[in-house]
């Protein structure tokens, strides 16, 4: 009896049903950039993380740009997730290298994949440099996956001969039929509805009955996709560039810098998360902040650490457009130059148009006013200081500290930019507002 016990538990637990297989399904539709990037990084570091039994590509792109897709077939090739690329329908240029750094690739009927030259972002044939590049990039992922270097190659270089497929002078795109004989695919999906689409695809790697997560890219990568916009970056160069402007006209920790933290901390931090930035292009724009800084309340005249600083922070935005060293060419090199010297232009117009106008403003006034008083408490007393002569303590830009008939006060200037140690004449006292004017020394 004890044994047929044991051997009734044993035929029980062999035959009891195992936890249900997870699988992540992933699309990649439509032009792919960084934000889609960011998003497929994010999957995999998940996916990894919950030890799914398989992420599927649903793929069906014409391409997009070369440095999001590194970023992805980086994020696939790399994983010790099991991977399946669902060709539904085409897998071209960019989506061809993604579906390649899969284990493995399934195509619907009627599918393409393949024509994988790069193109600049005006749609001409890239420089010999970059179109080299990619055709290791497509060779070294067929490499590392066992599928056909040869044919990876002519995907990219139309001078690789492939008899039969695609003769010298022509690129190589396969349709499903093709990459299934020359083992680029290993299964063709006959289905015609989508669902029996996933369904069948399933069944061929044994995934029958598993929960499918569709995985969808959320609020904050679909911010990072609007961020690196190369308008959208300008536009935060600017209104950053305008709040430092504006912080060091008035003393203390205000509104400009505040502004200029999240402004630059939106730019940096979308392009960190894209991997087009990295930890030392912040560094250099830090350190090149802090030799302006400097410049300007700790050296006297504006230049002997200013101009390398200004250089610093240029050179760090201009790295962060540039994104994978592997990739430069003078003609992305140009096409990081021109976000930065929008920016530059936006920031010299409407900074001379604010500065200009704003410190004879009541609104810019009352905030002036609020940061001058940190530290000092003024008096119904200073009225009396009308008329009397004093010097600037501190630069007056244009607001700062002067000493006026032996007291120590917050004055401003009337939008002038005064040095310290000018001599002024206060010429009005509204308030706690002191208006003080420079006066030539007799």
């Amino acid at each position: 009896m004890r044994r047929l016990l044991i051997l009734l538990s044993f035929i029980v637990s062999s035959v009891s049903p195992s936890a249900a297989a997870e699988v992540y399904l992933v699309q990649i539709s439509g032009t792919i950039e960084k934000g889609l990037a960011a998003f497929v990084d994010r999957v995999m570091a998940e996916a990894e993380a919950e030890d799914v039994d398989a992420v599927i590509f649903e793929v069906d792109t014409p391409g997009g740009a070369l440095d999001a897709a590194l970023v992805i077939r980086d994020a696939v090739l790399y994983s010790e997730v099991n991977t399946i690329a669902f060709v539904n329908p085409r897998a071209i240029s960019a989506g061809a290298l993604i579906s390649l750094a899969t284990d493995h690739i399934v195509m619907v009927e009627g599918g393409t994949i393949g024509a994988a030259t790069a193109v600049d972002f005006q749609g001409n044939k890239a420089s010999e440099k970059v179109i080299s590049y990619f055709r290791n990039e497509m060779k070294a992922t067929a490499e590392k996956t066992g599928r056909s270097t040869e044919l990876a190659e002519a995907m990219v270089d139309e001078d690789v001969d492939i008899e039969d497929l695609a003769p010298k002078g022509k690129l190589l795109t396969l349709t499903t039929e093709e990459a299934v004989e020359q083992k680029i695919a290993v299964y063709k999906i006959s289905s015609i509805t989508e669902s029996d689409k996933l369904d069948e695809l399933l069944g061929l790697f044994e995934l029958d009955g598993a929960t499918v997560v569709r995985k969808e890219i959320n609020w904050a990568e679909q911010a990072v996709r609007w961020l690196t916009h190369p308008m959208v970056a300008s536009l935060l160069m600017s209104l950053g560039f305008l709040g430092l402007i504006f912080e060091f006209q008035t003393p203390g920790w205000g509104i400009g810098g505040t502004l200029a933290v999240i402004f630059l901390g939106l730019f940096f931090g979308s392009h960190l998360l894209v991997k087009l930035a990295s930890w030392s292009e912040v560094l250099l724009f830090v350190i090149g902040l802090a030799f302006v800084i400097g410049d300007l309340f700790f050296v006297a005249g504006f230049g002997l650490l200013a101009l390398p600083g200004v250089a610093l922070m240029l050179a760090s935005i201009f790295l962060s457009f540039m994104g994978r060293f592997d990739l430069w060419t003078f003609d992305s090199a140009g096409l990081a130059i021109r976000p930065i010297m929008i920016s530059l232009l936006m920031t010299l117009v409407v900074g001379g148009i604010m500065l200009k106008r704003l410190p004879k403003s009541s609104a810019w006034q009352n905030v002036v006013l609020s940061e001058q008083e940190i530290g000092y408490h003024s008096a119904p007393e200073h009225t009396a200081l009308e008329g009397k002569s004093g010097k600037a303590l501190t630069d007056l830009r244009p607001g700062g500290t002067a000493e006026v008939d032996g007291q120590r006060v917050s004055v401003t200037t009337e939008g002038d930019f005064l040095e310290k140690n000018s001599d002024v004449k206060v010429v009005a006292v509204e308030g706690n507002r002191i208006v003080v004017r420079k006066v030539n020394p007799v």
